[in-house]
């Protein structure tokens, strides 16, 4: 399969590209950053690994530079992982509207868009694909100082369950994975006291982990999960 993932740098979506390439998959990974992970994957798969240097934050260009330039329209695309993420973190007294947009943007915004290009060219290649958003626990639980993150991840859940609906006949099916805390880039600056009380918030008392969100998203793009569409499916060590 040819699946479209962002955020293929680091962390968890470097552990997605890796599983899904290890499957046998073509991956076409876009990230803003190249770090020496990244490099290994290239040298390692550089027949399957197809990797640009993108910031999807500028939603102008996606079509052209993305699809169009680099994919290319002849290319079927079967999946599509949406990881690429930013966090803007602080009270909702403190709100500052040019740091939400600039988070909208490539948490909200250019996954809608992606996934607007991603299914025309499933239509185009009569591909049944499957769409997939990285989502967050906090969605659902509610963490101080997350208010405005957790809110772009509702807005993406949503999406996917009416993106699901929207093309469910055709055989499209659209999911949500929504992964609980996990020990990454993001969570850097916590202290232990802090990742300590989110931990008691779970069922296993340990943070989630990426192994297990990346084999969910390699099952959910596979045939396997072909009855499944339109669901929040969580990983997260039994937070809820």
């Amino acid at each position: 399969m040819n699946i479209l993932l962002t955020g293929v740098s680091k962390g968890l979506g470097l552990l997605i590209t890796e599983t899904l390439l290890k499957n046998g998959d073509t991956v076409f990974g876009l990230s803003r950053s190249r770090t020496k992970e990244l490099d290994n994957i290239i040298n390692e798969f550089p027949e399957t690994f197809n990797w640009h240097n993108y910031d999807i934050s500028n939603t102008e260009n996606i079509r052209d530079i993305i699809i169009k330039k680099w994919i290319g329209f002849k290319t079927p695309i079967h999946g599509f992982v949406n990881n690429a993420a930013t966090a803007y973190d602080d009270i909702i007294t403190n709100l500052n509207i040019e740091q939400l947009e600039k988070m909208y943007k490539v948490n909200v915004f250019a996954p809608m868009l992606l996934t607007k290009y991603v299914l025309r060219q499933m239509l185009l290649h009569q591909i049944k694909g499957s769409i997939i958003h990285i989502s967050s626990i906090s969605v659902h639980t509610g963490y101080k100082g997350l208010a405005m993150y957790a809110s772009t991840k509702g807005a993406l859940e949503a999406f996917s369950k009416n993106t699901a609906r929207e093309w469910g006949e055709l055989g499209i099916r659209s999911n949500c994975l929504v992964a609980g805390f996990m020990e990454t880039e993001m969570s850097a600056s916590l202290t232990e006291e802090q990742k300590n009380r989110i931990y008691r918030r779970t069922s296993l008392k340990k943070a989630v982990n990426l192994r297990s969100v990346a084999s969910m998203v390699a099952f959910l793009l596979s045939d396997k999960a072909d009855s499944i569409t339109g669901q929040n499916i969580h990983v997260d060590a039994g937070t809820i």
